[in-house]
């Protein structure tokens, strides 16, 4: 992570609210999960899936076609906000990271046709943020 991302990412959710993140996520419409993984870059644009705990993951249990996966829980440490403009643009996701402090993946806030944020989207993402942030005062 470069010195920007960790200026302004200082307000984190701990690890074990990943699973009632992702419950919530499911409910926000669409958003854009970012993977990387070996230099590459991998998106889905769409409905986070709803999931289900079994076998030891989060199971994605979303429409098919769809995104579809397995989280394991345990290996996400903490969730950073991302607050920080990306292409000349306003953008917000969720930072999902391991216990070196490395992503695992991302969940962006949607965006309109037009480009603009998904108003809802965003004023839940502060909403969330801010609870966590008095939490720790």
């Amino acid at each position: 992570m470069n010195k920007e991302d960790s200026q302004s990412l200082n307000t984190q959710l701990p690890g074990d609210q990943a699973e009632a993140l992702l419950r919530e996520l499911a409910t926000w419409g669409n958003t854009t999960t970012i993977i990387l993984h070996a230099g590459s870059v991998f998106e889905f644009k769409g409905i986070f899936p709803k999931g289900e705990i079994g076998h030891g993951y989060y199971n994605l249990t979303g429409p098919v076609p769809g995104f579809h996966g397995h989280i394991n829980l345990n290996s996400i440490h903490h969730i950073n906000f991302q607050d920080k403009p990306h292409r000349g643009q306003e953008s917000y996701a969720f930072n999902f990271q391991d216990k070196d402090d490395s992503n695992i993946f991302k969940v962006f806030l949607g965006r309109t046709e037009d480009g603009e944020l998904i108003a809802d989207q965003v004023s839940r993402f502060k909403q969330i943020k801010q609870q966590f942030s008095l939490k720790k005062d």
